[in-house]
C-alpha cells in the first residue's frame, strides 16, 4: 500500500490548471448552504475566513450571502487571479493570503465565520482547531463541509470498474476499500470539535446524491484529484484514457459517480473551558 498524500504535498496539488478545476469540481448542494442559514453560520455582514479556497467555488457563495469583510486562504498562488477577480465583482472588502493557514498571520478573536470547503483535512490535526478557536470571537461560527467523490452506503458500479486501474495512486479519489472517508466519519469530527473544550454541541447535516458525467467529463473530474495530478504527465494522461475507456464502452458514455456533501457547523462558547 503506497504512502499517503501528506498534507504539504496535497495543497500544492490542484492548481495546476485552475480553469479545468472551477469548471469541474462540482459545487456544494444548495441543501448545505441552507442548513449553514439555518443554524445561523451564514449571514450578512459576519467577519469571515475561508481557509483553502481553491478555485471558489464556496468563496462565490460567502459572497453572494454578504459576508464581510472576506479573508480567504489559498496557499497554491496559481488559483489566487482567480480568487481575486471574483472578490472585485462583489462590495464585499475582500483579501487572499498565499499561505497554508497553519503558518497564516491572522489576528485573535478576528471572525465571526470561518469556513474550510473540501480542504480541512489538508490542515494539521494539532495545529487546526486550536487556530480555529484562537481566530473566533465568543458565539462565531465554524463550518467545515465538504463534496464526497463515493459514498459508503451505495453500490458504485464505476468505482468497481476502475478500481484496479486506480489501485497504486497514493489516495484513491473514492477513498480506500472498507473504509469510512474522513469527512464521513461523523463521529470523529463531531469528537474533535467537542474535544476542543470551545464549542456549543456541533451540529451536522448529511446530503447524498448523484453526479453524472461524460466520458469526457470523467477525465476532467479525475485529472483535478492530487493522487492523479501528482503524477508524471504520461501516467497521468494514460490513467486519464484508461478511465474513460470504461466509462465509453462499459457505461455507454455516462457515468453515474454516488456524491455524499456534509457539513459541519459549531459555534464558539463565550468561555472556553478545558479540553481535559
Amino acid at each position: 500500500m503506497p504512502d499517503s498524500i501528506n498534507h504539504t504535498e496535497g495543497r500544492r496539488l490542484f492548481g495546476s490548471d485552475p480553469a479545468n478545476y472551477d469548471v469541474i469540481r462540482p459545487d456544494y448542494p444548495e441543501e448545505i448552504y441552507q442548513f449553514l442559514i439555518t443554524t445561523g453560520a451564514l449571514k450578512p455582514n459576519r467577519a469571515t475566513l475561508e481557509i483553502g479556497a481553491g478555485s471558489g467555488l464556496a468563496t462565490r457563495r460567502l459572497l453572494e450571502a454578504a459576508v464581510d469583510p472576506l479573508i480567504v486562504i489559498e496557499p497554491d498562488t496559481r488559483f489566487s487571479p482567480m480568487l481575486t477577480k471574483m472578490g472585485a465583482q462583489y462590495a464585499t472588502d475582500f483579501n487572499v493570503i498565499e499561505t497554508p493557514f497553519e503558518e497564516a498571520e491572522l489576528s485573535p478573536r478576528s471572525f465571526d465565520l470561518i469556513v474550510a470547503a473540501t480542504s480541512f483535512h489538508w490542515v494539521s490535526r494539532t495545529a487546526g482547531l486550536p487556530k480555529v478557536v484562537n481566530l473566533l470571537k465568543p458565539e462565531g461560527h465554524v463550518a467545515l463541509l465538504w463534496n464526497v467523490f463515493g459514498d459508503p452506503t451505495r453500490d458504485d458500479a464505476y468505482h468497481e470498474a476502475t478500481h484496479q486501474i486506480l489501485a497504486s495512486l497514493r489516495n484513491s479519489p473514492s477513498g480506500a476499500p472498507d473504509t469510512v472517508p474522513y469527512a464521513l466519519d461523523v463521529d470523529a469530527r463531531l469528537k474533535e470539535l467537542t474535544e476542543t473544550g470551545a464549542f456549543a454541541a456541533p451540529q451536522y447535516a448529511l446530503h447524498r446524491w448523484t453526479l453524472v458525467l461524460s466520458t469526457t467529463q470523467v477525465a476532467s473530474l479525475y485529472a483535478t484529484f492530487a493522487s492523479i495530478s501528482e503524477l508524471p504527465h504520461d501516467r497521468a494522461r494514460a490513467m486519464l484514457d484508461q478511465l474513460m475507456e470504461v466509462a465509453e464502452k462499459q457505461f455507454g458514455g455516462t457515468v453515474e459517480r454516488n456524491m455524499v456533501s456534509v457539513v459541519y457547523v459549531a459555534q464558539r462558547r463565550s468561555r472556553v473551558t478545558n479540553s481535559g
